[in-house]
């Protein structure tokens, strides 16, 4: 018999109403560093990306994370190789962006704090 769905803990609405609040931060952020919005949220066969954004003839792949405070542990909470895998299913499937250079970065965000952009933060090698 099949279980059935109950709604999630206040906890876990909270934490996925922050997350959103984040990724909508971090994309105004890059907005301001001059880049275009892709997309949000992307969803693949093999993962998600939280935001593809574009600036010239460079192509970002930004991972977002919200916790209480900007630390290592955000940046190591990344799992990179889905996002790599989810990038390589973007660039298949999207021949136009083939000819961009591409990078990977991770934006933290605490709340009463600046934005930490980290740039190049991992590579597909």
């Amino acid at each position: 018999m099949p279980r059935s769905r109950s709604k999630p803990a206040p906890e876990r609405l909270r934490a996925e109403r922050a997350g959103r609040r984040a990724e909508t931060l971090a994309a105004l952020y890059l907005r301001l560093k001059c880049f275009s919005i892709l997309s949000r949220r992307l969803k693949t066969p093999v993962g998600e990306i939280d935001i593809v954004a574009r600036r010239g003839a460079l192509l970002v792949f930004a991972e977002v994370k919200h916790r209480k405070s900007i630390d290592a542990a955000a940046f190591e909470a990344v799992n990179t190789a889905r996002i790599a895998k989810a990038a390589q299913w973007f660039l298949a499937t999207r021949p136009e962006f083939s000819g961009l250079d591409c990078r990977f970065d991770v934006i933290v965000l605490a709340k009463g704090r600046w934005p930490h952009h980290l740039e190049n933060a991992f590579s597909l090698s």
